[in-house]
């Protein structure tokens, strides 16, 4: 009586007979080690050299596309801000006058007098103050509508520096155009370069984007007409935050033609150069304010 050839070991697990093979390599591997494919069963070690071999999916600005995109960012930075106003309240004792007796609206309202004397974490800090929560409720209501359509699609550490980089642009401009003694607070500018992001990457993605610009619009003209309203901490948001979604969004295809460097690097390039700039224009100002203010 004659017998089959004995079976080969598990490539894996060579104590383990098996008469399976990896439809990708031929090599023999045990019921454990092998997964489903398109035809027939691959071992593990090909399923996952054929998984580095796949490109991932990624977004108009490189930002991996990812089944479940919950906008983190977003939620974080409305949670900031809902907290700060919570202190704001409770330390000044009312909920719709929190900006009087609060220390902290103080210490962060954007005042040229203040940023004079040094106190440059204004610039960052007032973005998260409100007047009262009409103000907030405004704002917060813009930001998880628009925020997370603009997060999902730049990815959430692109989407968070776009954001400071227009909340500085915003308080930039505050600084420089707005009148010495105004105190300025509210995350309008950042908002407004949300805006500015959204619209951009509507046309970058071959959409209309007329809605958001009508809005825009109407915002800045509710800027112009309403007082107490800051015009150039909107407007200089949303030109922040439309010039950084171009960083990340256009000029990566401008240069790329040109330099050997991945699109992606000069999105961060890009993004970064924007936030140099802001932050230096800040930094001029600050002396001319302080000469101004406590040595003249």
């Amino acid at each position: 009586m004659t017998t089959g050839a004995p079976l080969q070991g598990c490539v894996r697990h060579p104590r383990r007979p098996t008469a399976l093979a990896c439809t990708r390599c031929g090599r023999p591997a045990c019921p454990d080690c092998l997964r489903e494919a398109a035809v027939g069963y691959q071992c593990v070690d090909c399923v996952r050299a054929g998984q580095r071999d796949i490109r991932p999916v990624r977004t108009v600005a490189g930002a991996a596309v990812r089944t479940v995109a919950v906008p983190y960012a977003t939620y974080t930075l409305i949670a900031l801000n809902v907290l700060v106003f919570a202190i704001t309240a409770v330390q000044s004792h009312s909920v719709g006058s929190n900006a009087n007796d609060s220390r902290l609206f103080a210490d962060w309202a954007l005042w040229s007098p203040g940023v004079a004397r040094g106190e440059l974490f204004r610039v960052i800090g007032s973005g998260f103050l409100h007047f009262g929560p009409i103000h907030l409720l405004v704002n917060m209501l813009a930001l998880f509508l628009f925020g997370r359509f603009v997060e999902q699609t730049l990815g959430a550490a692109r989407y968070t520096v776009l954001y400071f980089a227009a909340l500085l642009g915003g308080s930039a401009a505050v600084l420089v155009l707005e009148q010495p003694n105004a105190v300025t607070a509210g995350a309008s500018g950042a908002i407004f370069g949300v805006f500015g992001a959204y619209a951009l990457i509507l046309v970058r993605l071959r959409q209309n984007p007329t809605v958001i610009v009508a809005m825009i619009v109407i915002n800045l003209a509710i800027s112009i007409s309403v007082a107490g309203v800051s015009l150039w901490g909107h407007t200089g948001g949303l030109l922040a935050g439309t010039a950084a979604a171009a960083a990340l969004l256009y000029v990566p295809q401008w240069l790329g033609r040109t330099v050997k460097v991945p699109a992606q690097a000069i999105g961060w390039a890009a993004l970064g150069a924007l936030v140099a700039f802001t932050l230096a224009v800040i930094a001029v100002r600050a002396l001319q304010l302080h000469s101004e203010f406590v040595t003249g």
